[in-house]
């Protein structure tokens, strides 16, 4: 339980002052999707481009925090919910930092997205929906894990045996069955361009 005795203290340097300083409009980029929808390929690509440009920015891939700050938690539903909490939280610190936040996690349920989007002012989250089919992800498979699940050796795996719900409006849908990952970090970067800095 939160102690009530913990109040927010207030500094003078502002995260959009962070941001001027490094010439950039602090955001955070949400990549969701199935598992092997290409959240991960479009994110590295998109870093790239940003980079490139002489943005500052950081990736937070959903693999990878399962790695360390999120590496007690399973796959239930309770532990899922944690994980976006956890992510959404640092993803919003580091915009606070300045910099161009993205994030890549399949971040199955839109009550989590929702969650994530409320803790950034207006603007300064883009939902991003890496859509592609079931079946085509399934055919993609790089991993092996939906042939490991359809096996029955993974529980809660999205798509299989726990849901995915689709975002109803998203700022952004990329369709990888219909578009390369370089068109997509192409759509991504026309949309960055036509928001205001």
């Amino acid at each position: 339980m939160r102690a009530m005795n913990v109040r927010w203290q207030d500094f003078e340097i502002t995260g959009e002052l962070r941001a001027r300083r490094m010439g950039q409009r602090a955001r955070c980029l949400w990549l969701t999707g199935l598992p092997a929808a290409g959240k991960s390929t479009i994110a590295n690509l998109l870093e790239r481009q940003l980079a490139t440009r002489g943005h500052h920015t950081y990736l937070l891939d959903g693999d990878n925090l399962r790695h360390g700050l999120n590496r007690d938690l399973g796959f239930a539903r309770a532990d899922r919910a944690e994980n976006i909490r956890r992510v959404a939280e640092v993803a919003r610190l580091m915009v606070d930092a300045g910099l161009i936040v993205i994030v890549a996690v399949i971040s199955p349920f839109r009550s989590e997205r929702d969650f994530a989007r409320g803790l950034f002012d207006p603007g300064d989250f883009v939902e991003i929906f890496v859509d592609a089919s079931l079946e085509s992800c399934i055919r993609r498979d790089p991993k092996g894990l939906y042939a490991r699940a359809m096996r029955g050796e993974i529980g809660d795996f999205t798509g299989i045996d726990s849901p995915y719900e689709r975002p109803e409006r998203p700022d952004l849908r990329l369709n990888t069955e219909e578009l390369s990952s370089a068109e997509c970090v192409e759509r991504v970067m026309g949309k960055l361009d036509r928001v205001p800095s």
